[in-house]
């Protein structure tokens, strides 16, 4: 006969594209392991017509096995989900019919008929965390035989953002670009737009009191080539703007306090964020340490590295300053 491995019906569940696109062709290119000759209908609502599933589901005259794919199986109209429905209560012997369906409450009745009529059902949940999306990134390379650090899964996400089809475009260009283990350097050579912002975002970690995470981006800042006095220059706006944030002058504007921070007014929200947990001897000793590093770095023969590891553990330490 042909492929045990896929049900006569199966339902693909989720409205990620590029996942639901991937389970339709893993069960296409399984059942053409054993049967290459298989023929293919991949279908979206607007092609189908009852006289088309008719066609296509009709018992063939010389025997050949076929897959109908109906997409968007939510959108179909209540004529067609009728019919697909009752053909679900007898489905022809050589047709495997895969209904692929976003899983909301439109269309339901037609995704629970499938199910009780002994449809297998594939969930292809979205990613919405970031966590979720960091393994996806990390199972791309796996799918791949390769490997992602922790940290550099986490640069490919900085850098390219949530859409899951341009994640994945980037994961095949790494893997296709680099060999062995890719890390944060390897990503920040592909994705140097990220290197301009990291700067801030090391700044950023830091009066956040979030240290592990501010010292992972500064080693990845300085492994692409930011330059230190850059670094400490985003240090020390950030607590520049935790100073005015933290005791912003009474009656002033918001206009004007922004132009105090030296911030667009958007980020004014952000800073009073970031400001909230430090007191006045916080902000004063962070203030001293963006001085003394500024004087390591400008001095002959120190190491900025180290000047500014030691930055971003003291202010990070000086949020829970209290007098």
């Amino acid at each position: 006969m042909g492929s045990t491995s896929v049900s006569p019906i199966t339902v693909v569940v989720g409205d990620e594209e590029l996942l639901v696109d991937r389970a339709v062709a893993e069960l296409v290119a399984s059942v053409r392991a054993d049967d290459p000759d298989v023929d293919v209908h991949d279908l979206v609502p607007s092609q189908v017509t009852a006289g088309k599933l008719v066609e296509c589901t009709s018992p063939s005259l010389f025997g050949e096995r076929r897959i109908v794919v109906l997409r968007s199986a939510q959108d179909l109209t209540k004529d067609l989900a009728t019919e697909v429905t009752g053909y679900l209560k007898a489905p022809a012997d050589d047709v495997i019919m895969v209904l692929v369906h976003a899983g909301g409450a439109k269309g339901k009745a037609l995704l629970e008929a499938a199910v009780k009529a002994g449809g297998k059902r594939i969930n292809c949940p979205k990613p919405t965390k970031a966590n979720e999306r960091l393994q996806f990134i990390k199972g791309e390379f796996s799918r791949a035989g390769r490997q992602i650090t922790a940290d550099a899964a986490q640069s490919l996400l900085d850098a390219i953002g949530n859409d899951l089809r341009e994640l994945a475009a980037a994961c095949t260009q790494l893997v296709a670009d680099t060999e062995g283990r890719v890390d944060a350097a390897a990503v920040a050579r592909y994705h140097t737009g990220k290197a301009e912002a990291s700067g801030f975002t090391v700044a950023d970690r830091a009066v956040e009191g979030r240290l592990p995470e501010a010292l992972e981006q500064l080693r990845w800042s300085l492994a692409v080539g930011t330059a230190p006095v850059l670094i400490n220059s985003a240090l020390a706006g950030a607590v520049r703007g935790l100073a005015v944030a933290a005791q912003p002058p009474r009656g002033m504007s918001e206009a004007d306090l922004a132009k105090r921070a030296k911030v667009p007014p958007w980020k004014l929200k952000t800073l009073r964020q970031q400001a909230r947990g430090w007191s006045p001897q916080g902000v004063a000793r962070a203030m001293e340490v963006i001085a003394e590093t500024d004087a390591l770095i400008k001095g002959a023969g120190r190491d900025p590295a180290y000047a500014l590891e030691r930055a971003v553990i003291e202010i990070a330490s000086a949020r829970s300053l209290r007098s």
